[in-house]
């Protein structure tokens, strides 16, 4: 009945008003450009959320990456100091003579130095920190830093011939370059 009614009640509504068609009753085309309009204005607002979605997405993948490069690297500094421990352990044990190696009161001494530096290496290598390869090859300005060049006959020019300070990586990043003597002809 409710149906019945809203009919009549439109019918007389258009014929209150002489049947001229009201605005909106589809006589000059406006329900279907307004159907258009809002079509369209949803498909835009539809664009605007999927793009609002995918920026969502890129900034938690880039803080996803950036938390997991954090977590990689952050020892850099820490490693980066004991490099310069290391240093010294090989070069107290390197100014060592021969004669004072065999000498039984410094023998222990040099055990612990010598144990103290394989460990460090250990825990170097347990943490992706690595001593960068230099003497025979080719000078990799990613890697080593020319300090000298030395007159060769043997070498290659552009070789490393001479290795001064070790230099070492962590990962895949450089931590120091290795300082080094480069061949040239002789």
């Amino acid at each position: 009945m409710n149906e019945e009614q809203d009919v009549q009640d439109q019918v007389n509504d258009n014929q209150g008003n002489g049947g001229a068609p009201q605005e909106g009753d589809g006589a000059d085309g406006a329900p279907e450009q307004d159907f258009a309009d809002l079509v369209k204005e949803l498909e835009e607002v539809r664009q605007h959320v999927l793009y609002a979605q995918a920026e969502t997405q890129n900034v938690r993948r880039r803080l996803e990456q950036e938390k997991q490069t954090a977590a990689t690297y952050a020892a850099t500094g820490f490693a980066r100091d004991m490099l310069s421990v290391k240093d010294n352990l090989d070069r107290a044990l390197a100014a060592v003579p021969e004669e004072l190696k065999q000498d039984e009161k410094l023998k222990a001494l040099l055990t612990g130095i010598e144990a103290t530096s394989r460990e460090l290496d250990s825990v170097f290598s347990r943490h992706g920190v690595v001593r960068v390869e230099a003497i025979g090859k080719p000078l990799d300005p990613n890697r080593h830093q020319a300090m000298v060049e030395i007159p060769s006959a043997e070498a290659e020019p552009g070789t490393i011939v001479q290795e001064m300070q070790a230099g070492y990586m962590l990962k895949d990043r450089l931590l120091r370059p290795a300082f080094v003597g480069v061949a040239k002809k002789g």
